[in-house]
């Protein structure tokens, strides 16, 4: 993923969303339209994002390299 594409997807519920849409499609693509292509389509993007947005993604790191300090006030 690019820096820009991590930054957006950077909030948890813009990852969750993604992936939640897709299930829902894969489900009905292989439930109700039974189209065997797009649910192959369907199902490697959900696995895809799975991988890419929770296994893979990269993790938060402090500015500073410590962040056991609160921010000094104004």
């Amino acid at each position: 993923m690019k820096a820009n594409d991590v930054n957006w997807f950077r909030p948890l519920w813009r990852r969750v969303t993604v992936t939640g849409f897709l299930m829902v499609w894969c489900a009905w693509e292989w439930l109700w339209n039974k189209d065997e292509l797009w649910g192959s389509l369907i199902s490697a993007a959900l696995a895809y994002s799975i991988y890419s947005f929770f296994y893979a993604f990269p993790k938060d790191e402090p500015d500073n390299g410590n962040d056991t300090q609160p921010p000094s006030a104004p």
